[in-house]
């Protein structure tokens, strides 16, 4: 008869060494730049504060964060990449919800699988969407869209950066919610779209405030509510959507750190104490408010669950809307 003994002994010391090696390696790590795969172009307000960010938790861990934007189908491009890195802690993908949790159904195919394919490691920061309208519009609050949208059928176009952006997610959302019919306007880039704003051939938007923060300040556009369940803090006279009359409207952009699956646990844990202690640093969060975010700390397993319940709540209403799926 085979006697197991003593592979039995061969393979726990094999697994006590594969531990130790990774407890270690959590210790020392890192000994290298760690690399931020982001599904997103430069200079964009995710991309902003993600790297006042990684700023942040590089002075903490004694190694620079390299940002390499991959922009493109929605965030999936950059996030696909993400999920066929090497799981050693130095490869990163910053996310959001396209890529995580609203392109499974506005996409028939990702190219790689949001909860088989990462591991979680915290929010750090989230976009409430501002309500503007152009200056030139009879509308002064949001009982007054709501009456000029029914009084005029399709008629009012709003923007947003693409299809299945939180912009325009919002906009569909609010359609369904306050009974009207908008118009979609994509562009692009936020560029191309704050010009019709401000001349009113687009004069409505469903946007984070770093896009339409110019127009706010010139007044050719005026801000009417904020679709989160509290006053942001660096617009504190623009009510809320349910203190405007509308009531369960919500809607964020949002902004997740992952790794790829396989990733050590320990590496994880590390990383979810830097990104904690760098976004409830003063000086951090007066720059993510400055740029129109809201910092958003969560554990992994918080995460987890949050993409799970934010991939339901947009499935609905993307179904809902008879959206088809893209490719």
């Amino acid at each position: 008869m085979l006697n197991l003994k003593p592979f039995m002994l061969g393979a726990t010391a094999a697994l006590a060494t594969i531990l130790g090696g990774q407890a270690a390696d959590a210790q020392t790590y890192p000994t290298r730049p760690i690399q931020v795969i982001v599904g997103f172009a430069g200079g964009s307000a995710s991309d902003v504060v993600l790297r006042i960010m990684l700023d942040r938790m590089g002075k903490s861990m004694g190694q620079p964060f390299v940002v390499d934007n991959r922009p493109g189908a929605g965030g999936n491009i950059g996030t696909g990449a993400a999920a066929k890195a090497a799981p050693d802690g130095y490869t990163l993908v910053m996310s959001s919800l396209g890529p995580l949790s609203a392109n499974r159904t506005l996409y028939r195919d990702l190219g790689y699988d949001p909860d088989k394919d990462f591991e979680p490691i915290s929010l750090f920061a989230h976009f409430p969407n501002l309500i503007v309208v152009n200056s030139k519009l009879p509308i002064k609050s949001l009982t007054d869209l709501v009456a000029y949208a029914k009084a005029h059928p399709k008629q009012l176009n709003y923007g947003s950066v693409g299809v299945g952006s939180s912009q325009h997610l919002s906009g569909l959302y609010f359609e369904q919610v306050a009974g009207v019919e908008l118009t979609h306007v994509p562009y692009r880039n936020i560029a191309q779209y704050v010009p019709d704003l401000i001349s009113g051939a687009v004069p409505l938007g469903f946007q984070w405030l770093p896009n339409v923060n110019a127009p706010l300040k010139t007044g050719d556009a005026r801000a009417i509510a904020v679709t989160i369940n509290k006053r942001m803090t660096a617009l504190p006279d623009v009510p809320t959507t349910a203190e405007a009359g509308i009531k369960n409207y919500e809607t964020s952009g949002w902004l997740a750190l992952l790794a790829p699956r396989g990733t050590p646990k320990p590496i994880i844990s590390k990383l979810n104490q830097e990104v904690a202690a760098a976004i409830s640093d003063p000086s951090v969060r007066d720059r993510f408010i400055e740029h129109g975010g809201e910092p958003l700390p969560s554990t992994p397993e918080e995460l987890a669950k949050f993409i799970v319940s934010e991939t339901v709540k947009w499935r609905d209403i993307i179904t809902k809307g008879g959206i088809q799926p893209i490719q």
